[in-house]
């Protein structure tokens, strides 16, 4: 699907990595429909995008509360496809989680997409055109210390994504999941100011954005954003799981969750 003209929802908009995305679709020609919970930051954002605030909408929305993924594919008005971009960290032990940060990660990373792609798919089946792209991670291939919740999200999504890739596929409508490894200058990484090791490699937010508008444009299934170090293992590991962790262990992933989750506790 070409994307000039077209109105896709972007969530998660005023994050570090939402922002670059919606930088990206709208130099494409894309008209946007930009949400989050932080209704100032995205006023600014609509501002500062190609055609301002006159050609991209603003519609905040907290994921976290019940019905507000429905609610918010409504208030979007015609729309041609999704970004479903949104995520908390849900890093750390599982026992660590009270019942409502373990509700919040669950509904925000997994069942938040899932109802929005539930309100959107019928339209876009009649259309016989539209795109649906689901940001992933890196993690959704590969568990690691301390993220059993977001991997537990990531992987679902990926799946949820593959099979209605299917049913909808003969409406013409395409879906892609865009998976990207460790992020530096914006995204979960960065707000938690971890510090990896140089073996381990990032990519840039740049990049995640420019595989969100190849994956609409070429239909791919998925695209994973990451440093061959990171694809080449996440590979393996996905289809060897003990051998990923022995791995991981050997390399210190134990102290590197640590880090994430002592960074992202507050966002959970």
């Amino acid at each position: 699907m070409e994307l000039e003209g077209k109105r896709l929802l972007l969530s998660g908009a005023t994050g570090g990595l939402g922002q670059v995305i919606a930088a990206e679709l709208a130099a494409k020609g894309a008209i946007l429909v930009l949400s989050s919970r932080k209704e100032k930051e995205l006023k600014q954002l609509a501002r500062e995008l190609p055609g301002g605030a006159r050609r991209h909408r603003v519609v905040p929305a907290d994921l976290a509360e019940d019905g507000a993924a429905e609610k918010l594919v409504a208030d979007a008005g015609k729309l041609d496809g999704l970004v479903a971009n949104a995520a908390l960290p849900a890093t750390g032990r599982l026992q660590s989680f009270s019942r409502r940060e373990l509700a919040r990660a669950l509904r925000v990373n997994l069942e938040a997409p899932i109802m929005m792609a539930r309100a959107l798919a019928p339209t876009l089946e009649r259309k016989g055109e539209g795109h649906l792209v689901f940001i992933s991670s890196i993690a959704g291939k590969v568990a690691s210390p301390r993220g059993s919740i977001y991997s537990a999200t990531k992987f679902g999504l990926r799946g949820f994504a593959f099979g209605i890739r299917e049913d909808l596929h003969p409406a013409g409508v395409g879906v892609s999941v865009v998976s990207p490894g460790f992020v530096r200058e914006a995204g979960l990484l960065h707000d938690a100011e971890t510090k990896l090791p140089p073996w381990l490699g990032t990519t840039t937010p740049r990049k995640v954005a420019r595989a969100v508008t190849r994956a609409i444009r070429r239909d791919r299934a998925e695209i994973v954003v990451a440093p061959r170090r990171q694809r080449v293992p996440a590979r393996l590991g996905h289809a060897h799981p003990e051998l990923a962790a022995r791995f991981q262990r050997r390399r210190g992933a134990e102290k590197i969750a640590d880090q994430l989750t002592a960074g992202q506790a507050d966002k959970r």
